[in-house]
Protein backbone atom coordinates (compact mmCIF):
# COMPACT_ATOMS: atom_id res chain seq x y z
CA UNK A 1 0.00 0.00 0.00
CA UNK A 2 1.15 3.52 -0.70
CA UNK A 3 -0.54 6.86 -0.29
CA UNK A 4 -0.93 9.48 -3.00
CA UNK A 5 -0.26 12.92 -1.60
CA UNK A 6 -0.54 16.23 -3.43
CA UNK A 7 0.62 19.42 -1.73
CA UNK A 8 0.49 17.72 1.67
CA UNK A 9 -3.08 16.43 1.26
CA UNK A 10 -3.77 12.70 1.24
CA UNK A 11 -5.84 12.01 -1.85
CA UNK A 12 -6.21 8.24 -1.72
CA UNK A 13 -4.48 5.05 -0.72
CA UNK A 14 -3.19 2.86 -3.53
CA UNK A 15 -2.91 -0.91 -3.43
CA UNK A 16 -1.50 -3.38 -5.92
CA UNK A 17 -4.30 -5.69 -7.06
CA UNK A 18 -2.67 -8.73 -5.44
CA UNK A 19 -2.61 -6.95 -2.06
CA UNK A 20 -6.15 -5.68 -2.58
CA UNK A 21 -7.38 -9.26 -3.08
CA UNK A 22 -5.93 -10.25 0.28
CA UNK A 23 -7.43 -7.22 2.04
CA UNK A 24 -10.71 -6.78 0.17
CA UNK A 25 -13.03 -6.73 3.24
CA UNK A 26 -11.03 -3.96 4.92
CA UNK A 27 -10.79 -2.00 1.65
CA UNK A 28 -14.55 -2.22 1.23
CA UNK A 29 -15.00 -0.88 4.79
CA UNK A 30 -12.68 2.02 3.94
CA UNK A 31 -14.73 2.80 0.83
CA UNK A 32 -17.97 2.60 2.84
CA UNK A 33 -16.49 5.16 5.23
CA UNK A 34 -15.87 7.61 2.39
CA UNK A 35 -12.26 6.83 1.56
CA UNK A 36 -11.20 6.37 -2.06
CA UNK A 37 -8.93 3.41 -2.81
CA UNK A 38 -6.91 3.27 -6.01
CA UNK A 39 -5.93 -0.15 -7.40
CA UNK A 40 -2.75 -0.57 -9.43
CA UNK A 41 -1.28 -3.20 -11.72
CA UNK A 42 2.49 -3.13 -12.10
CA UNK A 43 2.49 0.34 -10.55
CA UNK A 44 -0.04 1.80 -12.99
CA UNK A 45 -3.50 2.87 -11.76
CA UNK A 46 -6.25 0.71 -13.26
CA UNK A 47 -9.32 1.14 -11.04
CA UNK A 48 -10.78 3.02 -8.11
CA UNK A 49 -12.86 1.59 -5.28
CA UNK A 50 -15.42 4.05 -3.87
CA UNK A 51 -18.38 3.72 -1.54
CA UNK A 52 -21.93 3.61 -2.85
CA UNK A 53 -22.78 7.13 -1.65
CA UNK A 54 -19.76 8.57 -3.44
CA UNK A 55 -20.57 6.61 -6.58
CA UNK A 56 -24.20 7.74 -6.61
CA UNK A 57 -23.10 11.36 -6.20
CA UNK A 58 -20.62 11.02 -9.06
CA UNK A 59 -23.03 9.11 -11.31
CA UNK A 60 -25.83 11.62 -10.75
CA UNK A 61 -23.98 14.20 -12.77
CA UNK A 62 -23.10 17.75 -12.08
CA UNK A 63 -25.64 20.04 -10.44
CA UNK A 64 -26.24 23.50 -11.81
CA UNK A 65 -24.51 26.21 -9.81
CA UNK A 66 -27.78 27.91 -8.94
CA UNK A 67 -29.18 24.64 -7.55
CA UNK A 68 -26.05 24.06 -5.46
CA UNK A 69 -26.12 27.65 -4.19
CA UNK A 70 -29.80 27.40 -3.26
CA UNK A 71 -29.18 24.11 -1.41
CA UNK A 72 -26.17 25.61 0.38
CA UNK A 73 -28.18 28.63 1.47
CA UNK A 74 -30.97 26.40 2.76
CA UNK A 75 -28.66 23.95 4.58
CA UNK A 76 -26.63 26.70 6.28
CA UNK A 77 -29.53 28.98 7.10
CA UNK A 78 -28.15 31.73 4.86
CA UNK A 79 -31.49 31.98 3.05
CA UNK A 80 -33.03 33.27 6.31
CA UNK A 81 -30.60 36.22 6.44
CA UNK A 82 -32.34 37.94 3.50
CA UNK A 83 -29.08 39.28 2.08
CA UNK A 84 -29.34 41.53 -0.97
CA UNK A 85 -26.49 40.71 -3.41
CA UNK A 86 -26.85 44.09 -5.16
CA UNK A 87 -26.46 45.88 -1.85
CA UNK A 88 -23.51 43.74 -0.77
CA UNK A 89 -21.60 43.58 -4.06
CA UNK A 90 -23.04 46.40 -6.17
CA UNK A 91 -20.02 48.68 -5.80
CA UNK A 92 -17.44 46.00 -6.57
CA UNK A 93 -17.81 46.08 -10.34
CA UNK A 94 -16.21 48.88 -12.30
CA UNK A 95 -19.02 50.81 -14.03
CA UNK A 96 -16.75 51.69 -16.95
CA UNK A 97 -17.03 49.53 -20.08
CA UNK A 98 -14.28 46.99 -20.69
CA UNK A 99 -11.34 47.53 -22.98
CA UNK A 100 -11.67 47.34 -26.75
CA UNK A 101 -10.80 43.91 -28.08
CA UNK A 102 -9.91 44.99 -31.61
CA UNK A 103 -7.60 47.92 -32.35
Amino acid sequence: MYTLEIAGWTIMDSYPIAEARRNLPSLIREAENGKTVRLTRRGEPVAVLVGLRSFERLAAGRRRFTDALRDFATETGASELALDPDELFGDLRDPEPGRDVWP
